[in-house]
């Protein structure tokens, strides 16, 4: 059975990371981008990691310039403008794409373990997959759902 702790991706500027490195924590993927009307939800992002960080929760961050070109940007520029206007500290990692044939691994795992709107594809930025302690997806949601109203389900699985 596949889990999060079977693929690696690289980090924002550019050390590979496994993915195992989370093993035992409840993760929240995202695939954000800099210029996009979702782009505020980093502020959410950094609280859920700032209030849930120390009982085990990961927010991941996947830039993605695949939807209106939203994160042009280099790496560093993407990594500079995230820090300086929402203070994100929780792991970043290289854009990527998430729909497609060069779609990152992680992401075609993600979106077969749990369909959205579009069936598999992923419809627009900050998309989010929250996966369980064991590595397993628990639920997706779409761009639209606020970080704020995950929370419930993330202290549901943080008890798990």
């Amino acid at each position: 059975m596949t889990t999060l702790s079977d693929f690696t991706a690289t980090t924002i500027d550019g050390q590979e990371q496994p993915l195992s490195a989370y093993q035992g924590q409840v993760a929240l993927v995202v695939n954000t981008a800099s210029a996009c009307g979702f782009t505020p939800q980093f502020e959410g992002l950094e609280k859920l990691h700032q209030q849930y960080a120390d009982q085990g929760l990961a927010v991941l961050g996947f830039p993605c310039n695949q939807f209106g070109e939203q994160d042009s940007g280099t790496n560093e520029e993407i990594g500079a403008f995230c820090q300086r206007n929402y203070g994100v500290s929780f792991p970043m990692f290289e854009k990527v794409d998430v729909n497609g044939d060069a779609a990152h691994p992680v992401f075609k795992w993600l979106r077969e373990e749990k369909k959205g709107l579009l069936g598999e594809k992923i419809k627009w930025n900050f998309t989010k997959f929250l996966v369980g302690r064991d590595g397993q997806v628990l639920k997706r949601y779409g761009s639209t759902t606020k970080p704020e109203k995950i929370a419930s389900d993330i202290e549901k699985a943080l008890a798990s």
